[in-house]
């Protein structure tokens, strides 16, 4: 059954769950940071990025992302603007750090499909944070001739600081440090996406973390996942739970929340914006 206003009965049975759950596993997809402030459309959108739209007539920051700027100074004018505002500076809403007074006293991990380092910044311990597609805050070789990443920030607010005419210098411009290729955002498009050293253990973490407590009380806790990327975190969860009969199953997204009839017994669906669930459950 899905559950369409944020009621006390609702809210209370979600308590009832977080509260019985020997463990919670968070599932996070983008709709949590949209509901966090971080749209990419928009007012925001015309106030970071007015001179780009005129010129290019973008409708939003992502899919400009994936324009063919003329230049590499062009291209990271936008991307280290881009990068600025999604990762580096505190989201508008506070609602990663009241989902974290959620389950702070509880054994919990997060795996999400966001790149925003939004859970880290509002004071989620990186070791158990499991981030799959990649980080804002991460370059790599475009190649890739190795398989490391690079922290970005310092280079990123010099690129912010000194672009002038929607470029920035020239020497800005990031390089391989191995092999000279341009360097690339760490985030996963394509087959060259780098699976690092930090992502590798990360991962190895999550699993090891599931696998140990399925035989205990767990809440899979899935906020804001879509359909874009379903394999990764909302059809995982599904079949955790329909196998594991310890399982407590809870979806929040807002337009998008369903899941199988099989396991409706033990799910809890909510098309509610999550902001606003987050609050209520305080």
């Amino acid at each position: 059954m899905q559950n369409t206003e944020i009621t006390q009965e609702l809210v209370n049975r979600l308590k009832n769950a977080l509260e019985s759950a020997d463990a919670v596993v968070i599932g996070a997809g983008a709709g949590l940071s949209t509901a966090a402030g971080l749209t990419y459309a928009g007012d925001r959108f015309r106030r970071f990025f007015s001179d780009f739209i005129q010129k290019y007539h973008f409708r939003d920051m992502y899919t400009a992302g994936f324009y063919p700027f003329p230049t590499k100074e062009e291209f990271w004018a936008y991307w280290s603007r881009y990068i600025l505002i999604n990762r580096y500076e505190t989201p508008p809403k506070p609602v990663y750090r009241h989902l974290l007074k959620l389950v702070e006293d509880k054994d919990y991990f997060v795996i999400t499909t966001n790149v925003d380092h939004c859970f880290q910044k509002a004071g989620i311990d990186k070791a158990r944070l499991f981030y799959t597609q990649g980080d804002y805050g991460l370059w790599q070789c475009s190649v890739p001739c190795h398989r490391r990443t690079y922290d970005n920030e310092e280079t990123v607010l010099k690129m912010v600081e000194e672009q002038k005419d929607m470029r920035i210098p020239s020497a800005l411009v990031p390089r391989c440090p191995k092999c000279g290729a341009p360097m690339a955002m760490n985030l996963r498009a394509d087959e060259t996406f780098v699976e690092d050293l930090g992502w590798n253990e990360a991962a190895s973490r999550y699993v090891d973390f599931v696998q140990a407590r399925l035989d205990k009380k767990l809440l899979l806790l899935e906020l804001g996942v879509g359909n874009n990327t379903p394999a990764i975190i909302k059809y995982p969860f599904w079949k955790l739970t329909a196998q594991n009969p310890n399982v407590t199953y809870v979806c929040v997204n807002l337009g998008e929340a369903e899941c199988p009839k099989a396991i409706e017994d033990r799910a809890i669906v909510v098309n509610a914006d999550l902001a606003d669930l987050i609050d209520a459950l305080q």
